[in-house]
């Protein structure tokens, strides 16, 4: 996210250096006018995320390695391999892969339909 993830088109969704996200599927919900987007996410070690935003909520997934998740208004939180976090629509947070292995998780978006996944913090 540095430059923050912005639009999910085609197979992968906006990224910053060090970071992918790689769109795997996506969705209607019963809440009309949302969708659920799915995507595999890795963090290179040393990259950050940068402070942004999602329209709707955050679901994630770690799969392998370690991230620290930095809400604000909240201290950081360390979630390792086999732990989730939500982060609620419109709340500006980061993330950064302070170890040296690849951090990879699935990140769900329960987001509304039309906008952007997500934008840089204001």
């Amino acid at each position: 996210m540095g430059a923050a993830l912005l639009v999910v088109a085609g197979g992968t969704c906006g990224q910053s250096d060090g970071l992918t996200r790689t769109l795997v599927g996506r969705a209607d919900v019963s809440v009309p006018g949302r969708e659920a987007v799915v995507a595999r996410v890795e963090v290179a070690p040393g990259a950050v995320a940068g402070r942004h935003v999602h329209p709707g909520d955050e679901i994630s997934y770690v799969l392998e390695g370690e991230t620290e998740v930095l809400i604000d208004g909240q201290p950081p939180r360390v979630v390792k391999a086999g732990e989730s976090f939500v982060i609620p629509a419109g709340i500006v947070h980061d993330a950064r892969n302070t170890s040296d292995a690849p951090v990879r998780l699935v990140g769900v978006f329960v987001v509304e339909k039309g906008k952007p996944l997500a934008a840089p913090a204001p």
